[in-house]
């Protein structure tokens, strides 16, 4: 899933957040609203109920780039998200969905 951006001939490395979160109205907007006001931009997201449907996951597929860490502290920080973990572009839940699109 790592892509040229032609316009500076070099190679954009992706990542996974996945993020479990509690499920209620307005927590998806909450997590992308933070992304979007730090003009951070968000290439994938997927968002499934787990369990009984107390927490969802929600995975995102971003650009890796010196600000990720501080996205992952400023996402750890709202207050319905309970744990987060990263993973690499190739991450399964992406890869799947690409297979089913293509």
């Amino acid at each position: 899933m790592n892509t040229i951006n032609k316009s500076e001939n070099r190679a954009i490395t992706r990542t996974v957040l996945e993020l479990d979160v509690n499920n209620h109205a307005g927590v998806m907007s909450h997590v992308v609203g933070m992304f979007s006001r730090r003009a951070y931009n968000v290439e994938g997201i997927l968002c499934m109920p787990v369990g009984t449907g107390a927490t969802s996951r929600i995975w995102l597929m971003v650009n890796e780039d010196a600000r990720l860490e501080q996205m992952v502290k400023q996402v750890m920080k709202l207050e319905d998200v309970l744990a987060v973990r990263r993973h690499g572009a190739e991450h399964e839940v992406f890869e799947r969905l690409e297979e089913f699109f293509h």
